[in-house]
């Protein structure tokens, strides 16, 4: 490799087959991958396949380990240990003071909380008074030994107000880690109030902690082993990355990080700005809208028990490019949830050819005990083999050549065939009931995506990432009727998600009326935190909402671990080409399509309204709004948007008029117009403030560093509902 080549390295730890890809730092382009098997058995647990996929690809390479600028990895270990009950014996010691005993002794009572079939995390509890310190300490060291003799592994501490000042909980940590014993509290997982839901995230933390540090510091050994001095990064479940050190702290933050890895990349190798990501494997399929380039949100639960853990947005489906078909007598019943690769047979698509030319034996079988002997399975001297949606779409011809799940058309059919024989039915006509009645369930969880978010139709593209994308991403499309098509490299959009990931953290404080100072404060807490996490302060953008409703400020912070270098990283488009992504995104005409504004790295385009068809003149279209980057990438899109063009000098007094000519009175007060300042190839998303005073104190700290002269472009709407 060349001497200035540096590397973003992406390791996704999967079931069966751990994926590892190499990205050039500079140009974001996939420079190698390699898949070797998922070591659960090996003394090292999964730590060892890593280190021989590492130590293959940088030999498959020529790279030394020298060329890794940044590392990081997704596991669904907080995940899987969640879902399977292998968790922790955990105890909690709530703490109160007079006047607040009763309420916080209730509140840190955490019930079992349901986890697998027949298992259930039951944390004991102890509850110490806390108004006399020389009391109180006596009292939490006898609650811990009273915990530890019952054969708690790790203590959880919970105050009331710990949120506010958590020396007591701090005290009492530290109390429990020199007694030998894990120990996390409430402050460290959330800074909400809500002592109740508090504790019982705290305790979730607590169940994971000691299996999540033991995987996570052995797997930071494996890397240093092969040479790779930078520090180890772990997927989170928002689709950033945090340290080991942090993992440490807050392992429930790994939760979901598997289906997180893939939606950031689609957002950062695909660069979806809008649209539903689709991300199928042989088990399940993960889907997610993502608008204005941003996955969505929404609080995690576990065992039907909302957390104060925000996770994004992402529905899984039982049916994937490995699901089996199930037949009872001469009718087709289902296809899944149980998968091939849990059953332990192949594709029948990827047979060797000719495999059913011969005796074939249609049998049914039981995957998993307590599962329907339904599902089918087609035995030949060849071996056992599934049919699957995967072999259904390439019977009838619908992978796309360059696809990861492409295989034999002719075999595909051969083995429907057999099946088609057997209970009286045509085989292609087989194949094609099988992949529709695969892809109608991913059709149902997707419009009611497009329902709940309220999401105009011209953003219906679905986006297909995951090895089995092929088998349900076209012909999902055709039955809704929207654009659809393949995310490049699709088999491996998890691990490169995981190497292109940005450092990322979130603070959260409930704030009764935040003054302006207060929003600044939380801002600088959140950079403050992702810089801890790992990022360069230099790269760090913060975004502030504010919910007044829930006296909620949340300051989301993204940044970078290491600064990109050279023109390549900016993979830019001409004039031209951007002004037909923007006319493609309006679903309006090229030479509709006007440039009105630009910056040194954003173009704003726009469309005029249009009158409604002669038989519905009332329902007139609103003008339209991109904002692209260079690369031609949709980063915001309005309706009916007002642009204004400034300085840094003047920004504050073009803010001030806008807020006067855009502001809204209802039975609430005023509301303030949604917001966006738009500074060299920055867009500040100031849309989710309370009040003009917050804008305009955020709008200063952003710009703080341009020149006074500097263009600023302003886009404004109406304040989104």
């Amino acid at each position: 490799m060349s001497a200035a080549t540096r590397l973003r390295i992406g390791v996704d730890v999967g079931g069966t087959f751990t994926d590892v890809v190499a990205v050039d730092a500079d140009s974001f382009a996939i420079v190698a991958q390699l898949k070797v098997p998922t070591t659960h058995h090996a003394a090292e647990g999964v730590a060892r396949g890593i280190i021989d996929g590492l130590r293959q690809l940088l030999g498959q390479l020529d790279a030394a380990p020298d060329d890794v600028v940044f590392i990081a990895h997704s596991t669904t270990q907080a995940t899987n240990a969640l879902l399977e009950g292998d968790v922790s014996r955990v105890g909690v010691i709530g703490a109160g003071r007079r006047g607040e005993r009763w309420k916080a002794r209730i509140d840190t009572r955490v019930p079992p909380v349901p986890l697998a079939p027949g298992k259930a995390l039951q944390p004991l509890h102890v509850f110490v008074a806390i108004d006399d310190p020389v009391g109180a300490a006596a009292a939490a060291a006898r609650a811990i030994e009273t915990l530890r003799t019952a054969g708690t592994e790790v203590i959880v501490v919970s105050e009331a107000f710990a949120v506010d000042d958590p020396s007591v909980e701090e005290a009492i940590v530290e109390a429990a880690r020199a007694a030998g014993l894990w120990a996390t509290s409430g402050h460290e997982v959330s800074a909400l109030y809500g002592l109740r839901t508090r504790t019982r995230t705290a305790v979730l933390n607590g169940a994971i902690l000691p299996k999540m540090v033991g995987t996570a510091t052995m797997t930071a050994q494996a890397v240093a082993q092969a040479g790779i001095r930078v520090p180890l990064m772990i997927m989170r479940s928002d689709g950033g990355v945090m340290t080991v050190e942090e993992v440490a702290r807050r392992p429930i933050q790994t939760m979901l990080s598997g289906p997180a890895a893939g939606i950031a990349g689609a957002l950062m190798h695909e660069q979806v700005s809008d649209g539903i990501f689709i991300e199928v494997g042989g088990t399940s399929a993960d889907i997610s809208v993502i608008r204005d380039g941003h996955p969505q949100m929404r609080p995690a639960r576990v065992g039907g028990h909302r957390t104060f853990l925000n996770t994004l947005d992402v529905r899984t489906l039982a049916i994937a490019g490995g699901s089996m078909v199930r037949v009872q007598g001469s009718r087709l019943v289902d296809v899944g949830p149980r998968s091939a690769h849990i059953a332990g047979v192949g594709y029948a698509c990827f047979a060797p050819p000719g495999a059913f030319a011969g005796p074939v034996q249609v049998v049914s079988v039981q995957p998993m005990s307590g599962d329907p002997a339904d599902y089918v399975v087609l035995e030949s001297e060849a071996g056992r083999f599934a049919l699957t949606p995967t072999c259904a779409a390439n019977a009838v011809g619908l992978v796309p050549e360059t696809a990861f799940a492409r295989a034999d058309r002719e075999t595909a059919r051969a083995g429907f065939a057999v099946l088609g024989r057997a209970i009286g039915q045509d085989g292609d006509a087989l194949a094609q009931a099988v992949l529709d009645a695969a892809c109608a369930k991913v059709v149902t969880q997707v419009r009611a995506l497009v329902e709940e978010y309220r999401l105009p139709p011209a953003s219906v593209d679905l986006i297909g990432g995951g090895g089995g994308a092929a088998a349900l991403v076209p012909r999902s499309g055709a039955l809704m009727g929207v654009p659809w098509r393949l995310a490049r490299q699709a088999e491996v959009i998890s691990p490169v998600g995981v190497a292109l990931a940005m450092v990322r953290d979130t603070i959260e404080r409930n704030i009764v009326d935040p003054t302006p100072a207060d929003v600044l404060r939380v801002r600088q807490e959140a950079l403050e935190a992702a810089v801890r996490n790992g990022a360069l302060a230099e790269t760090v953008e913060v975004q502030v909402e504010v919910d007044a409703r829930r006296n909620l400020v949340r300051a989301v912070a993204v940044g970078s671990a290491e600064l990109r270098r050279g023109a390549a990283a900016e993979r830019a488009v001409d004039d031209e080409a951007r002004r037909i992504a923007a006319a493609r995104s309006m679903q309006r005409s090229p030479e509709d399509v006007t440039c009105v504004a630009r910056t040194t790295g954003l173009d704003i385009f726009t469309s005029d309204a249009r009158p409604g068809v002669w038989w519905q003149p009332w329902r007139r279209e609103a003008s339209q709004l991109r904002v692209l980057d260079r690369g031609g990438v949709v980063r915001l899109q309005r309706q009916g948007a007002v642009v204004s063009t400034t300085t840094v000098a003047a920004l504050d007094a073009e803010l001030r008029a806008l807020v006067t000519r855009l502001a809204d009175f209802g039975d609430a007060g005023r509301s303030i117009p949604d917001v966006y300042v738009l500074v060299g190839a920055r867009l500040v998303n100031l849309s989710g403030l309370a009040d003009e005073g917050q804008m305009l104190g955020l709008a200063g700290v952003e710009v703080r560093a341009q020149a006074p002269d500097q263009p600023v472009v302003i886009v404004a709407t109406a304040r989104q509902t």
